[in-house]
């Protein structure tokens, strides 16, 4: 076949199926040509490959499509498709469950998925062979990539109120780009390192939103009132100013409003700093390597001192 024919301008179906058997060779052709662009690269495949691939005659095929490109076309179209199903049904989940769970959901989903001939075929192809003729289909990609990060983003910002839009889409575009790179590595590796892989994934994904969005975060109902500085439990109301319901707290004696309830820092890197402040280490200093703000490390050292 020629190249000009192989890289036909038409890039739709040259009729769509009514009946279900119809609709089933279709199916099973594009299978095919997903299994033999995957193996042969789409330059190098041919419709009689996918023909015998599909057990049918190429003229079956060319009832439906005029050329390769229109069959690439179909299959990067029921891969976004299908992407856009997976993000929905991840969406709908309860987004207060705990990080770690909901991270494995949604990288179990991809995995599950890109185990099938479609998804694997377009990753291959498409990321790592860009195929001619495909740029008025893939014209939308960036804005699409752009609304995938910003509903991300705008998930961050549901489990912790106080992130900021920028730095919500920031890290819904690193964590986007990673999984993408990383699975298209996971493609191409045997079983075994594939899975080893989508394990790493899980965990650093949790380890790098863990801080951000992580579980300490979340403000429900039934959470009990925690001191920001001390970590105390031993809160109670104190009053209401501007709206906003105040707290004290019986330990340490610092009063705040309901939004501070969850933003006090976890005690592993409160008794960090109270570390490095035993070895001498400037409040200063600790800021600068924890993220804590020197202030609330010296508090952290007034309180200890108190309860001793």
């Amino acid at each position: 076949m020629s190249k000009s024919s192989s890289l036909s301008s038409e890039k739709t179906l040259r009729r769509q199926p009514q009946q279900k058997r119809g609709q089933q060779r279709v199916e099973k052709i594009l299978v095919a040509a997903a299994e033999v662009f995957a193996e042969a690269g789409f330059a190098a495949a041919t419709i009689q490959q996918i023909a015998d691939r599909a057990n049918t005659a190429v003229g079956s095929i060319y009832q439906f499509f005029p050329d390769k490109l229109a069959i690439f076309h179909a299959l990067f179209k029921e891969h976004l498709q299908q992407t856009d199903i997976l993000e929905a049904e991840f969406f709908a989940g309860n987004m207060s469950r705990p990080l770690m769970q909901r991270i494995s959901e949604y990288i179990d989903a991809y995995v599950s998925y890109f185990e099938q001939p479609i998804p694997r075929c377009i990753a291959l192809q498409d990321y790592l062979q860009p195929i001619p003729g495909l740029s008025d289909l893939m014209a939308d990609l960036p804005d699409r990539v752009l609304s995938l990060i910003e509903t991300h983003a705008n998930l961050y910002r549901q489990r912790n109120p106080n992130l900021s839009l920028v730095k919500s889409k920031l890290l819904a575009e690193v964590a986007q780009n990673m999984c993408t790179s990383l699975f298209l590595r996971a493609i191409q590796s045997d079983e075994s390192h594939r899975q080893e892989i989508y394990v790493e994934v899980k965990n650093v994904l949790y380890v790098y939103l863990n801080p951000h969005i992580g579980d300490h975060l979340l403000v429900t109902h039934s959470q009990k009132m925690i001191c920001p500085d001390c970590q105390s439990d031993r809160v109670a109301k104190n009053g209401r100013q501007q709206g906003k319901q105040r707290y004290i707290c019986r330990g340490c004696g610092r009063q705040f409003v309901d939004q501070y309830i969850e933003r006090g820092y976890p005690l592993e890197i409160r008794q960090k700093c109270l570390d490095l402040h035993g070895q001498g280490i400037s409040f200063r200093e600790i800021e600068r390597s924890t993220g804590v703000s020197h202030n609330t490390g010296i508090n952290w050292v007034k309180i200890m001192q108190k309860q001793k």
